[in-house]
């Protein structure tokens, strides 16, 4: 209730530029009494007018307005104020675009002003496997010239100060240098721009609010509206292809600058792979590298240009080689001990489950269990075995019929052959039929099979003639007449004669090429996806094909070990070429001498790498128990467990889960009384000296090798 006693406030009105205002003396309040519109504040942003104006459009309704609920009184929505927000905006969304287009072509422009040039020794450039980086790089950084020397040039005054030493004085010299033109754009605009502006959306406004009344004022409104809209748009695209035309060089500059960098990345990773050959082992691994010589790169490029972009580079590598070696050993110890793995697993999730409860930890797991699933070979090992060993019988099938070719293709005076290597990655074949067929089985993957080895195998004969000549000596006769008598007499004589000839010449060619080249051929994008994903994880079945051993001790020491020569002579100097590889990690050179350009499981490698070292083509495998083992049985040279006879550079093959199917192969070194010594490869994927008892269990049997 008002207290009758208290003095009223005083108030008092003023006109402002805002129109009529009320101001309470006592309390300091004041009010906007006037009913006109509120003309725009031009020192206002264009934001801060279109917030105002959006607040006036939310005030109370004007007394003069019917109410809505009278019955009869439709309500007239005055659009003006709406309309004028809306253009209001839309100018200043223009303005802001047309700053920030500026903005941006001229951050553009002005990028990587250092060289981008790398320098090269004469050892990198020989080196066979960075030589297509190292062009790739020159490239680029010719490019970058080009596109810098295309820059506008202007010439600058520049002070330079020097000192004599004769003289001890100082000088100062103001000479001209040509420099690069910077962009220089600005968005000028005019000082009555924007008065013009809100005068044309403030006249706009007058029409809005009384062309309702009339269609035909409204009509030429919007055609005006649109024609205005339409001349903006050109003007505005106009501006846009002039700024665009004057800032071309600084792009093409720009863009190239961004091309050097990514060819000078991809030869330091490059550099760095070539030096250390191990760090290919993981993918993930090789990311992390790639990543981070790149931000070593960037950081260094932007202070001290290529040089020291790349001595920043380059000091990652030791870096990168410890984060592989360690990502390597983590992945081995998984790979190898599975069910040590699974138990620290298994009590991490027990631990989990007691904390945070059996449902959320129960989801865990489960999610778990199916990632396994997921990327594990959905077949039978015997079905994954059986298909393998039938595509490695299609391969022994082509070894023989180019064997055969002289045989079968007899009649020829020479036979040129040009060859690939025969051989594939198991788990590629395994990996391609499972993302296709799922789950499979020899006879249901006979076709694909076919498919594959059609695709992967190229066989041509090819026949060619050329025109030779060979000296014949023939006999010719020919009249004699003898001076002194007169009489004529008939004597044969020997000529020759040179006498063409066909030569006849049957080409053979094989091609190979590796299943991991052509697979996107033959999947979709969903089937490539878990392709490369059962390829990564080996179907978590690494040994199933055979090619390792989940060894990762420490090599042993022969000090102190008598051996025992058997009656069968062995070679020792391939035993010595096998021992210094011990300690290599990762199987190269091994498996790409075999002829694969990924890593693959290598202890075969490894083994025909040694044979092959000693100039012997024969015996070539890189599958224990599909090529391995059935060239040794068939030219009857093989010893079963518990042969005593073996020698020196004999192959030892190892059957790990006794399920009959050799797993892994090395070469003998020699026995003692009760042992058996070794040289392997892929022996916790290194080279390593092992032993065993002569009777294990695992070892199932001795290629012999005959070097008489």
């Amino acid at each position: 209730m008002k207290d009758p006693l208290k003095p009223r406030d005083k108030i008092t009105q003023k006109m402002t530029r805002d129109g009529a205002i009320a101001e309470n003396q006592t309390t300091g309040d004041t009010e906007r009494i006037s009913k006109r519109t509120q003309d725009a504040d031009f020192q206002k942003s264009p934001e801060q007018q279109a917030a105002q104006d959006a607040a006036q459009l939310q005030g109370a309704a004007s007394p003069t307005s019917p109410l809505p609920h009278v019955p009869g009184a439709a309500s007239k929505a005055d659009t003006g104020k709406t309309e004028r927000v809306m253009e209001r905006i839309e100018a200043a969304h223009t303005r802001k675009a047309s700053k920030k287009a500026v903005r941006k072509a001229q951050a553009e422009a002005t990028a990587g002003t250092k060289s981008s040039r790398l320098q090269f020794t004469d050892e990198e450039r020989a080196a066979p496997e960075l030589e297509k980086y190292i062009k790739k790089s020159d490239k680029a950084a010719d490019r970058l010239d080009k596109a810098k020397a295309a820059i506008p040039k202007e010439k600058k005054l520049v002070k330079e100060r020097t000192f004599d030493e004769a003289t001890g004085k100082g000088k100062t010299r103001l000479h001209f240098e040509e420099k690069d033109k910077p962009p220089g754009f600005k968005d000028k605009h005019s000082p009555l721009s924007r008065p013009a502006q809100e005068a044309g959306i403030l006249v706009h406004n007058k029409i809005h609010s009384v062309e309702k009344d009339n269609s035909g004022v409204e009509g030429a409104h919007k055609s005006e509206e649109l024609a205005e809209k339409g001349a903006k748009y050109g003007t505005r695209k106009i501006r846009e292809g002039y700024r665009s035309h004057k800032l071309k060089p600084y792009r093409a500059a720009a863009k190239a600058e961004k091309a050097a960098e990514k060819a000078n990345v991809n030869y330091l990773y490059q550099k760095t792979l070539h030096e250390n050959p191990q760090l290919t082992s993981n993918p993930l691994s090789r990311f992390m590298q790639k990543q981070q010589i790149k931000r070593q790169y960037a950081k260094a490029a932007k202070t001290g240009g290529a040089a020291t972009a790349k001595k920043a580079a380059e000091n990652t590598r030791k870096a990168a080689k410890k984060t592989a070696e360690e990502t390597r050993k983590a992945a081995a110890f998984v790979a190898r001990h599975p069910a040590g793995v699974g138990i620290a697993v298994a009590a991490l999730l027990l631990f989990i489950m007691v904390s945070a409860g059996l449902s959320s930890c129960g989801a865990m797991f489960s999610g778990m269990m199916n990632g396994v699933l997921g990327t594990s070979y959905t077949s039978e090992d015997s079905n994954l075995v059986a298909t393998e060993n039938n595509y490695a019988a299609k391969e022994t099938e082509l070894q023989q019929r180019i064997d055969n070719i002289e045989r079968d293709n007899p009649g020829y005076d020479e036979y040129r052959y040009d060859l690939d290597n025969i051989g594939h990655n198991p788990h590629e074949l395994a990996s391609y039929l499972t993302a296709l067929l799922q789950s499979y089985t020899p006879q249901s993957a006979q076709t694909e099979l076919n498919r594959v080895f059609d695709k992967q195998y190229t066989l041509t004969l090819t026949e060619e003639i050329e025109v030779r000549y060979r000296t014949e000596t023939r006999t010719g006769t020919r009249t004699v007449t003898d001076p002194e008598t007169g009489e004529t007499s008939t004597e044969t004589y020997e000529y020759e004669v040179e006498v063409p000839y066909n030569y006849y010449i049957l080409n053979v060619k094989l091609t190979n090429r590796p299943i991991n080249s052509f697979v996107s051929e033959l999947l979709t994008a969903e089937q490539l996806e878990m392709y490369r994903v059962y390829l990564e994880t080996s179907g978590n079945k690494p040994l199933i094909f055979g090619g390792g051993s989940p060894d990762v001790s420490a090599s042993e020491d022969l000090s102190g070990v008598q051996f025992v020569n058997g009656t069968r002579p062995g070679n020792t100097a391939i035993v010595d070429i096998a021992k210094r590889q011990v300690g290599n990690v990762g199987g190269q050179p091994y498996w790409s001498w075999y002829g694969f350009n990924s890593r693959v499981e290598w202890c075969a490698c490894f083994v025909s790498w040694c044979y092959g070292q000693m100039g012997l083509s024969e015996p070539r495998f890189a599958a224990c128990q599909s090529q391995g083992i059935p060239w040794f049985t068939s030219h009857g040279q093989w010893g079963a467990r518990g042969y005593e006879n073996i020698a020196p550079g004999d192959a030892i093959f190892f059957d790990w889960d006794l399920d009959g199917s050799a797993d892994h192969v090395g070469l003998v070194i020699g026995r003692d009384e009760s042992r058996v010594y070794t040289v392997e490869g892929n022996s916790g994927d290194a080279c390593k000296i092992k032993s065993y008892p002569l009777d294990y269990a695992c070892i199932k049997g001795y290629g012999l090798m005959n070097w008489n």
